[in-house]
This record gives C-alpha cells, sequence and structure tokens, in this order.
C-alpha cells in the first residue's frame, strides 16, 4: 500500500491552482462590474448624510413642480399663464448662479445651506396655507416661483461643489451617478404621487395640491437634518466679502483654462441645438398623429435613458480622455435625435430619445468630473454656479431655436436639423479645443 504522501514524479511541474478572484467571471459578473458603483457612500459618511438628504428633498420637490403649474391652470384656466409661469424662472437661473457661486467659496456652506433650506421649506409652506384658503390667490404662485427660482441659484452651487471636498477625484464621476440615480427616480416617482395626491380628493384639487406642498415642506426636514450631522465645511481661502472682483476672477480662470471652455461649450451645444423638448406636443399629436396621452412617454423616455447609464456606470471612473468622450457623446447625442426626428413611429421615437438622453448622461458625467477635477477648491463654487447658470440658459435658448425654426419649417427639420448642428459642433469643438479633445483624467492640470 503507498503512501498518501507520495506525490508523482512530476507533481511539482503542475501549475498552481487558479485563485478564485482570477477565474472568468461569467457573464453575471462581468454585469455586476459595471453596477453603478457604491464606493462614496461606503467611503464618506458625510457624502452619504448628503445623498439621503438631498434625494428626499428632491422628491418632495418634484410633487411641487408638478402642482404648482396644475394650481395655475386650475385656478386660471389659461395656458398662456402657465407659459408666463415659467418664463419667471429664466432671469434668476441665468443671473443669479454665478453670484451664488461666489458665496458658496466665502462661506461656511454647512450653515449657509442650512439656513437655505429652512427658507425653501417656508415657501412650500406658504403655498400650502394659500393652497388651503377659500381663495387661492394666483400672485403668490408666480411669487414662489421667482423667489424658489432666486434661492436655488443662490444655493445650489454650494450643493454642487460640495462633494469635491468629500471624495478623491477619482469618485467624482461614481458621485454624479448616485446623484443622478436619486434625481432621475424623483423626477419619476414625484409627479406620480402628485397626481395621486391631487386626484385623491375628487372635486376638490385645491386640498390635494395642499397636501402636495406640505409633503414637500415636511422633505426639507430631511436634508436639514442631514446638513446637521456634517461636519462644517469653511472656506480653503479667506475673503472679506463677496463682490464682482471674485466673480471676475472666476470668469478669468475659464478664459485661462481650455478644459473648462470645453465643458461649457459642449454642453451648450448640445442644449442649444438638440433640444427638441417644446416640440414634443406638436411631434406627438402633428406629426406621430397620436393622443395627449403618448406625450408623457416622451419625457419618461429621457429619464431612463439617463437612469440606465447611471445605474451602469460602474466603469465609468477608470475613463482617462473623458474630454474625447464628452465629444464622441455629443456626436451621439445629434445622431440620436436625428433619429428621434425622423421617426415613423412612437415607439421607435422613443427608443431614439433614449439612446440620444443616454449620450447626454455620459457627457454630463464626465464634464462634470472635469470641471471638479481641473478647478482649484477656492473657485469650485463660481466655477458650479457658471455651470449652473450654463444648464438653465441652454435648454430655454434651444426650446426657443427649436420653436422658431419649426414654426417657419417643419416640426421633423427643426428637429433632425438640430442633431446635424450637433454633429458639426461637436467636431468643430474637436478642432479649436485640441487639449479638451486631449484632457486626461491621470493628468488633470490644463
Amino acid at each position: 500500500m503507498s503512501d498518501e504522501h507520495d506525490l508523482p514524479e512530476d507533481q511539482d511541474e503542475l501549475p498552481p491552482p487558479v485563485p478564485p478572484e482570477a477565474r472568468h467571471p461569467g457573464w453575471i459578473g462581468r454585469l455586476r462590474g459595471h453596477a453603478i458603483d457604491l464606493t462614496p457612500l461606503r467611503v464618506s459618511a458625510d457624502f452619504r448624510r448628503l445623498f439621503i438628504g438631498q434625494a428626499i428633498s428632491e422628491f418632495g420637490s418634484q410633487i411641487t413642480f408638478v402642482a404648482v403649474p396644475f394650481q395655475v391652470y386650475d385656478l386660471t384656466r389659461s395656458t398662456a399663464m402657465v407659459g408666463l409661469l415659467g418664463l419667471t424662472e429664466v432671469l434668476p437661473l441665468i443671473v443669479l448662479p454665478i453670484v451664488g457661486g461666489a458665496i458658496a467659496d466665502v462661506v461656511e456652506r454647512r450653515r449657509f445651506l442650512m439656513i437655505s433650506q429652512g427658507a425653501t421649506a417656508v415657501l412650500s409652506v406658504a403655498l400650502a396655507v394659500n393652497a388651503f384658503l377659500p381663495d387661492p390667490q394666483v400672485w403668490i404662485l408666480f411669487a414662489f416661483s421667482f423667489t424658489w427660482a432666486a434661492a436655488y441659484s443662490l444655493y445650489s452651487p454650494a450643493f454642487r461643489a460640495w462633494p469635491a471636498r468629500l471624495l478623491t477625484p477619482d469618485l467624482y464621476t461614481s458621485a454624479l451617478a448616485l446623484e443622478v440615480v436619486y434625481y432621475q427616480t424623483a423626477a419619476i416617482a414625484g409627479p406620480l404621487l402628485a397626481g395621486v395626491l391631487i386626484a385623491a380628493f375628487g372635486d376638490r384639487p385645491q386640498v390635494g395640491v395642499g397636501w402636495a406642498y406640505v409633503l414637500d415642506a415636511v422633505s426639507y426636514v430631511a436634508v436639514i437634518g442631514a446638513l446637521a450631522g456634517m461636519q462644517p465645511s469653511p472656506p480653503t481661502a479667506e475673503r472679506l466679502a463677496v463682490g464682482w472682483s471674485a466673480i471676475r476672477e472666476g470668469l478669468r480662470f475659464i478664459r485661462t483654462r481650455q478644459v473648462l471652455q470645453g465643458t461649457f461649450s459642449i454642453d451648450l451645444i448640445a442644449m442649444i441645438f438638440g433640444i427638441p423638448v417644446a416640440l414634443y406636443p406638436a411631434f406627438v399629436l402633428d406629426v406621430l398623429g397620436r393622443s395627449a396621452a403618448a406625450l408623457g412617454l416622451l419625457y419618461a423616455g429621457e429619464a431612463v435613458g439617463s437612469l440606465v447609464v447611471a445605474l451602469f456606470s460602474g466603469r465609468a471612473k477608470h475613463v482617462r480622455r473623458q474630454g474625447l468622450v464628452t465629444i464622441l457623446a455629443c456626436v451621439c447625442w445629434g445622431a440620436g435625435i436625428i433619429g428621434f426626428g425622423l421617426s415613423p413611429t412612437l415607439w421607435v421615437a422613443l427608443l431614439f430619445l433614449m439612446l440620444a438622453s443616454a449620450s447626454d448622461m455620459i457627457s454630463g458625467l464626465y464634464r462634470d468630473a472635469i470641471l471638479k477635477s481641473v478647478t482649484p477648491d477656492e473657485m469650485r463654487g463660481r466655477l458650479e454656479g457658471v455651470g449652473l447658470a450654463v444648464v438653465g440658459t441652454g435648454p430655454s435658448l434651444g426650446n426657443a431655436e427649436a420653436g422658431f425654426l419649426a414654426s417657419v419649417t417643419s416640426v421633423r427639420f427643426s428637429i433632425v436639423s438640430g442633431g446635424v448642428a450637433c454633429i458639426l459642433g461637436a467636431g468643430l469643438l474637436a478642432l479649436v479645443l485640441p487639449k479638451y479633445r486631449r484632457y486626461d483624467a491621470t493628468a488633470p492640470a490644463a
């Protein structure tokens, strides 16, 4: 009987066993590798608190975004008044974000945001009180829209710039993907709940609207509580006051950084020439011949495309040529818009719209990462303010351009030509801003 310890002569020549982590992962493992990266939530308790607070508050805000225009229409029966409501938000969103960015760089952000969120909650309480009155006043809704847009413009840059202090640069794209998930989820679920609340009171919709505002006000408690549990975030550079010199310094910094010029320019190209939101009603009713019930599917399609990219963005942080990716994503956005404009059916249009919004989301992930990486901390608030102004201005200009061109040509021509302009604009940008095209995330100095 041989000894159990006797080994074949060539035993020492056999290859070592393959460790479990080196084995082929299979399709499930590969898919898991692309799932959204939760590392920012694990490594930073402050980011986790900020994320949870903002997610709950955004859900409440989305409810109000539906309730306010509904209440205006219910009280006035005028679509023109609803349109005018949107115009009251444009000026603050264009002008004040730059001021808000300057404020974000010179204040202790936690205290500033707690105060601003408390003040915004008071606005929602005022809306609820007005809704429960026997005779609700329309002017209060307009005053709210203007005041809320102004407040958001002033405090949002501080929110947008803060994660860069809580995370390492390699996690910036992962952090934005997480934020997109809660924003898009709220954009889908919030309006649905608003509709349920309004419909629940039958022939007394103003009561349902009032409870929608109450829910929004309560949601601010979550973000204020989250902020209270975070560490203070004082400015990294001392300044005496917020003034034009600070704003001018931020704008001058952009002029000296071609990479930053590229992040803002590529977004403006996509939004001004490619965004067809203003044409959704005409496209559905007149071009596709569908009922108004199908209109909501287009808005949902945008949200779904962005949400899918965010949920499968796990490997996004490993991409180095981020500037080039945003340019290619803009080309894909333009191609998606062209396909949308040429679509013969609603379902084909939805497919192209989701592909376009997914491309825009990819661009957004890397534009945000570039902005946070290239900008020094003492200027991040001001640069985020400029970015917010671009975000607020681009869609408004794009809707105006699309609507005007459609009125003198056709709906399809306006949509398709906008997509073509996006592709050409992205190509031109790649030529005139070579540093942006060559930007490498491993060497962010630019």
